[in-house]
């Protein structure tokens, strides 16, 4: 069970990309990964407990629960480890006396999935923002958020004040982890990756990308096109083994 990449030449069909959150473009990455395919593969065939499945994609970073990896997250919720993804928003059941406001239940969450670590559901409120409720919580109680003070309380922050922006319908924010270059240039990666995993050569992709005109323009050995789409494969394939990680997370500033 694998995405279907073979118009990786056609750029429309990766629009997409271009209305995906940033755990949206971190899956896409993810379910290129051959050895999540095996794993899932396993996991339907019952020659893996979902319990090991799971341990298997914690020790790995990667999401909580099996995810279909023929699908795009526009189809379906994936839901990532809170180790993993500073984004999810650990609710708690809130103390009387922290806030004078009337209790209201959370409207707008989807079906939950259980864990060890409580229920994690998807809230779309213009922005799909995945909230793990603690036991004890319940989203017909007032909650609170819980914000580990750790190295990325700020990107915590700004992951509730974007989802409490959303709820309340107020503007949002954008989602400051990514760039727009940044997101341009990893649809590039992408497109680039599964043309190579299609078979095709750096050659064949750049002349999907730049032209024909442009690749004639010089030699192809010595070409800087050369170079531009042998570095997309590159930190394509790089994102898919597992440097989608760090599309999840604020970038460390020395």
């Amino acid at each position: 069970m694998k995405p279907n990449t073979s118009r990786w030449g056609d750029n429309n069909s990766y629009d997409f990309f271009d209305s995906l959150p940033i755990e949206g473009l971190a899956w896409e990455c993810l379910r290129r990964s051959d050895s999540y395919q095996r794993l899932y593969l396993a996991l339907v065939r019952r020659e893996l407990r979902r319990n090991r499945f799971q341990q298997k994609c914690r020790d790995a970073g990667g999401c909580d629960f099996a995810a279909r990896p023929d699908l795009s997250a526009l189809t379906q919720d994936v839901l990532w480890s809170p180790l993993a993804d500073p984004a999810v928003l650990a609710l708690a059941p809130s103390p009387d006396f922290l806030s004078s406001d009337p209790s209201r239940a959370l409207a707008g969450v989807g079906p939950g999935r259980d864990s060890p670590q409580g229920s994690h559901v998807v809230h779309d409120s213009g922005i799909a923002t995945q909230l793990l409720l603690l036991p004890g919580g319940d989203e017909n109680r007032s909650l609170t958020a819980l914000i580990p003070l750790d190295s990325q309380t700020l990107g915590r922050v700004e992951a509730l004040v974007r989802f409490w922006r959303a709820y309340n319908r107020r503007p949002v924010p954008p989602d400051t982890r990514m760039t727009i270059q940044q997101r341009r240039r990893l649809r590039l990666m992408m497109r680039a990756s599964d043309g190579r995993a299609n078979g095709a050569s750096y050659r064949e992709i750049a002349t999907a990308f730049y032209g024909t005109g442009r690749v004639l323009a010089a030699p192809w050995k010595t070409s800087s096109l050369r170079d531009t789409v042998i570095g997309l494969v590159k930190g394509g394939r790089a994102m898919i083994a597992g440097g989608y990680l760090q599309l999840l997370r604020h970038r460390k500033r020395s």
